[in-house]
């Protein structure tokens, strides 16, 4: 059994945030001592492990403590975090270009463009890939991080439908045979 102060020390924690978990449900002590300290289990140290890792990936109490209560698939919730993140990035991005046009328009001065689609291709062909290169890098880039791949993707500014159009050959290209489709790739200009 290990006492608040140990359990926070493990955890990197404050003793008053695990008082705080205990308010809002997330973890309560297993037991108390004789001396009324309290007394948390492997099993609370387990909990507090889930606690932590989900709070350190965002979730708000609210879904961490849904999430240990209702016994739904991590993996759900996460996707959907995933998404929520996403969304921010692409509105963040969105902010971002919105003020860098705002501020070429009144100092006058040149400021650096995003990569587009367009360029990221003349970028990759000038780095000598060829359009089955492309298609591997794609069909990688899914395979390992499909969100981030879809997150990239709207990033070059290329719009949402294309974008599901290029991870649905992408996951193709990752499990088909040598007579796959060929990709098209834009020609530098």
């Amino acid at each position: 059994m290990y006492r608040i102060s140990q359990l926070a020390a493990k955890f990197g924690l404050s003793r008053s945030t695990l008082l705080y978990y205990d308010q809002e449900g997330l973890l309560s002590p297993s037991g108390r001592s004789e001396a009324g300290y309290r007394l948390y289990s492997d099993g609370d140290l387990e909990r507090l492990a889930a606690i932590v890792s989900f709070r350190k990936a965002g979730l708000s109490v609210e879904e961490t403590r849904a999430l240990l209560a209702s016994g739904e698939g991590e993996q759900s919730v996460i996707r959907r975090r995933l998404d929520a993140i996403g969304e921010q990035i692409r509105a963040l991005q969105a902010q971002q270009h919105l003020l860098a046009r705002m501020l070429r328009v009144q100092s006058g001065e040149e400021l650096p463009e995003s990569v587009d689609k367009e360029t990221w291709v003349a970028m990759l062909r000038a780095a000598g890939m060829d359009d089955e290169a492309m298609e591997t890098w794609h069909a990688e880039f899914e395979r390992r991080a499909p969100q981030a791949h879809h997150s990239f993707l709207l990033s070059l500014g290329i719009p949402e439908q294309e974008a599901r159009a290029i991870r649905e050959w992408s996951a193709a290209a990752g499990t088909a045979t040598p007579a796959k489709p060929r990709r098209n790739f834009p020609r530098e200009r």
